[in-house]
């Protein structure tokens, strides 16, 4: 499988439509994908991912450490996603970068093409994923950039404006690399495996990070289209700093559609495809997508932890049973994430089609 050089069509920034009456037919969802739009009025207080308090797993506290590690470990089991508060990254922080991405989309848009990306490594200015020619597209633009390993970070693809930018998106991604190491312990250890089981197995220190900043322009039809369509992350584990103002990212749960409210500078954790495949599908990726606002533009922050890209990804040997026999065959990250750029968001097609795959064969 190559990837192409270019994009199959011209390519339209999103941004550039949202002041219109009416959506192109390009961005029209057929009806069974359609959303219901929701006001941040409407979204309900109960039906929340859960949100857990990170200090507890810090401390002296052992017993305090053990609840902090169930809660995280039921999250995972029930839901595929949870908040994280508490978790080491300052809020100035947060705020800051969240601002710096906001001022580079509201950049004339001659500055902004100097960004453009392209299929072959999604780094840079975009407003599509997949190739397909004529697909039904999503309502969006995004900037994805490399942050480790160190030899992809090439500061010259980040925005060099706003002037400060480049400094504060470097320091951001320190940050949440570390959160991201500390939450993997967590996940390894409630699988009874060793604390750094899922850590090695990513490739150690030298795993993959990247960063694709959403901006979700206002919509005059926010319920004939998504910003993100249904699909669960082929990475690891994402790591997302939601837009505290404007609601969008929904979790699919038994067949519903949940709206999440993002608590206070809480990052909202997932599990990805590749850990549903470690986890011998202990753990699973959840589908979700994102919904969009009629009247406010809407940005995200989602930073994937990944594995080496080359390393081949299976089931843990710990995991596999007589009775739970080994789900998927080893497939490197670079394998799968080139298989889903081909595709585009599929729900959860993807990594299913993997398992359907080895146990027919």
């Amino acid at each position: 499988m190559n990837c192409p050089q270019d994009w199959p069509e011209p390519i339209v920034r999103v941004q550039s439509l949202s002041d219109s009456s009416v959506i192109p037919d390009r961005y029209i969802k057929p009806p069974p994908d359609r959303p219901t739009y929701i006001s941040s009025s409407d979204i309900s207080d109960h039906a929340n991912i859960p949100v857990i308090d990170l200090q507890g797993l810090s401390g002296e506290d052992d017993r305090l450490r053990a609840a902090t590690l169930s809660q995280i470990s039921e999250a995972c089991r029930e839901w595929g996603f949870f908040q994280v508060v508490n978790h080491g990254v300052s809020p100035e922080l947060m705020d800051k970068t969240q601002q710096v991405w906001r001022d580079f989309f509201h950049l004339p848009m001659e500055l902004k093409q100097v960004y453009a990306n392209s299929p072959k490594t999604y780094e840079g200015y975009g407003s599509r994923l997949g190739v397909e020619r004529g697909a039904i597209l999503d309502w969006s633009d995004y900037y994805f950039l490399h942050y480790l390993p160190s030899c992809l970070k090439d500061y010259n693809k980040w925005p060099a404006l706003p002037d400060y930018g480049r400094e504060v998106i470097d320091e951001y991604g320190k940050e949440v690399v570390k959160l991201g190491g500390r939450i993997l312990k967590a996940l390894s250890l409630n699988l009874g495996l060793g604390e750094d089981f899922l850590q090695n197995a990513f490739g150690g220190q030298d795993i993959g990070a990247c960063l694709r900043t959403n901006f979700y322009p206002k919509c005059p039809q926010p319920d004939l289209t998504l910003g993100l369509s249904s699909h669960s992350d082929p990475g690891g584990m994402t790591i997302l700093l939601a837009d505290q103002q404007v609601p969008g990212l929904q979790v699919r749960k038994n067949g519903t559609w949940i709206t999440v409210k993002p608590a206070p500078h809480a990052f909202i954790v997932n599990i990805g495809d590749q850990i549903q495949v470690l986890s011998n599908a202990t753990y699973k990726s959840v589908e979700h997508r994102v919904i969009v606002n009629p009247a406010k533009e809407r940005l995200s922050l989602a930073f994937f932890y990944n594995p080496k890209s080359d390393i081949p990804i299976e089931p843990a040997k710990e995991l596999v049973t007589p009775d739970k026999p080994a789900l998927y065959s080893p497939m490197t990250f670079n394998e799968y994430r080139l298989y889903i750029r081909l595709n585009g968001p599929r729900g959860k097609s993807q990594v299913e089609g993997l398992k359907s795959q080895q146990n027919t064969s």
